[in-house]
């Protein structure tokens, strides 16, 4: 099987087989072997991001370095039997977001650093992301400020790159959509002008040239748009054709470039075939993967009460509960309410930020509880009727066996498969 490169990405929409690309976004070890396993029988590479917050050289929220984030994939993939040729790493928002509260030449400092640990540990999807003021500048900066910071951080990449032969290629522009989810109910959304990408590509190409990197501004392969996708706590707004029509024209214009989709959870796969169609060639993909993940466990826990009433094992929500109110941080400014709403939301809000406590100690001793509970029971089809209802018809049909660890895995499957459709893997 010949696996396409995604440096020739926007080649990819002429030529027979995928015209695009998932991007998973997602460091849980579980959303990531189920992604790989969704994959493993298509065309597509695999594409594993990982943001600035969420890993850097001092170990972000999840406590790994590039290195160590590469390390975990790795691992996976080779228990999943997944090739390690086939596997794309990319880094999300590289720029200075996390070190914005300093001054602007010591954030840059942290960010070419970062920038450098991710190219020498092999991650080849590089998003350069500058966009944001630090201490004493403005919230948002002007788009010359932005490219010549971008192309400071591409010269960083390139110097720490350690083979010639897998240069990286980049992303640039700045994402609309709040990373993880809006935080209230949403109604509408502007797509971005045309005229703005025009600026935003001109403004980059003309900031590498000056750095001396035209090689390297060959190699970006995309820019981030807002194509009116976009979900908050609630509800989800869809990708609309005839709303972004001259958006996607304007790649027309812009030969070797796609565009790449942020916060395209839980659209419905009409939906993401459309965007990619219309040249969102890059589908990006979290919070939909880890909520179906905690759709699963949640399910299972219950499947598990009802068999085994007696167990005297607490449930999973009751634990999830009691890690979230002990450290609200990750929570508490994005859900807004009543004590009830916000209960509420900590646990089936589409911005899903349950997703920041599953590492935890205790939330990871009480997942593993669970599947050693259930392992190796035959589930009752009326039960997985019940509480995992969407898998019943696989069960039926023996496409998926109905044991806990098989549904949790066909849970997240399914988000994937909807990705993998779209982009005609």
């Amino acid at each position: 099987m010949t696996v396409p490169s995604i440096r020739d990405l926007a080649a990819w929409r002429q030529q027979p087989g995928p015209s695009g690309i998932p991007s998973v976004c997602s460091a849980h070890p579980l959303v990531l072997e189920a992604a790989m396993r969704a994959t493993l029988t298509t065309r597509l590479p695999l594409l594993i991001e990982a943001t600035c917050n969420q890993v850097n050289q001092d170990g972000g929220y999840t406590g790994m370095t590039p290195a160590d984030f590469r390390a975990m994939v790795v691992g996976i993939a080779e228990r999943a039997s997944f090739p390690l040729e086939r596997l794309i790493l990319g880094g999300d928002h590289l720029g200075p977001n996390p070190w914005k509260a300093l001054d602007a030449e010591a954030a840059m400092g942290k960010a070419e650093t970062m920038i450098r640990a991710y190219a020498a540990a092999g991650f080849t999807k590089l998003h350069l992301d500058c966009s944001m003021g630090c201490a004493g500048e403005p919230i948002a900066l002007d788009d010359a400020e932005t490219a010549a910071r971008a192309a400071r951080l591409a010269k960083a990449a390139e110097e720490a790159s350690p083979d010639p032969d897998q240069a990286p290629v980049y992303i640039i522009g700045t994402e609309v959509p709040v990373p993880g989810g809006a935080l209230e109910a949403i109604e509408g959304l502007e797509v971005t002008r045309p005229a703005a990408v025009r600026e935003t590509v001109a403004v980059h190409r003309r900031a590498f040239r000056e750095a001396g990197l035209e090689d390297a501004f060959e190699r970006v392969i995309a820019a981030v748009v807002q194509p009116g996708v976009e979900f908050g706590n609630h509800n989800v707004i869809v990708y609309d054709s005839s709303e972004a029509s001259a958006l996607s024209r304007t790649l027309d214009d812009l030969p070797g470039l796609v565009f790449e989709a942020h916060s395209t959870d839980y659209q419905p796969p009409s939906a993401l075939a459309a965007l990619v169609e219309d040249g969102f060639a890059i589908l990006k993909v979290g919070p939909g993967l880890t909520f179906a993940l905690r759709e699963a466990l949640y399910g299972l826990d219950m499947i598990a009460t009802e068999l085994y009433p007696e167990s005297g094992r607490h449930s999973l929500r009751d634990t999830m509960e009691a890690v979230m109110l002990s450290s609200p941080d990750n929570w508490r400014k994005y859900y807004e309410g009543s004590a009830q709403e916000q209960a509420l939301l900590r646990h089936f809000s589409y911005s899903d930020r349950i997703r920041y406590y599953w590492p935890e100690p205790q939330a990871k001793a009480a997942v593993e509880a669970l599947l050693q509970q259930l392992d190796g029971v035959d589930i009752p089809e009326p039960l997985i009727a019940q509480y995992l209802g969407g898998l019943l018809k696989k069960v039926r049909n023996e496409v998926v066996a109905p044991r806990a660890r098989d549904l949790l895995f066909a849970a997240i499957e399914d988000v994937m498969t909807d990705y993998i459709e779209a982009c005609k893997g």
